[in-house]
């Protein structure tokens, strides 16, 4: 699977995809990092971050079932991500010490799965920091 990272390696084209509106979501990630700071539950920062989003008036849908496809063919089970923002973006929140390369995967697979192309990995348990990866298909 041929992807992009924010370090990384890959098409000019695909860098751009969205990109304007993955900083309007990463400024709002880190007003409630700044605000909240770590050590809180998932949860916790899920609904300030929803609540920040909406301050903003960036459009977002939280929980929202997106269909997987297998082969072309859409599956009886849904994926449910954390966000959806600017119907274009996935975000995956999480509150652990530090970013594992499962949670990658899951973006990964959750991109490969529903045809979306950007997401966002943003962690906000991480001491001192929020750590973030963005990835575009």
């Amino acid at each position: 699977m041929d992807t992009k990272s924010e370090t990384g390696e890959s098409g000019q084209g695909r860098d751009a995809l969205l990109k304007q509106e993955g900083y309007d979501l990463m400024a709002a990630a880190f007003e409630v990092y700044n605000e909240q700071g770590h050590g809180f539950a998932e949860e916790v920062y899920q609904e300030s971050l929803e609540l920040e989003l909406g301050l903003r008036k960036i459009s977002f849908s939280s929980k929202r079932e997106l269909e997987i496809r297998y082969k072309g063919i859409v599956l009886r089970r849904r994926y449910v991500p954390d966000l959806v923002v600017f119907e274009g973006i996935v975000a995956e929140l999480k509150a652990v010490k530090c970013l594992l390369p499962e949670h990658e995967a899951q973006l990964l697979n959750c991109l490969k799965a529903t045809g979306f192309r950007v997401g966002y990995l943003l962690n906000f348990g991480c001491p001192g920091k929020l750590e973030w990866k963005r990835r575009v298909l």
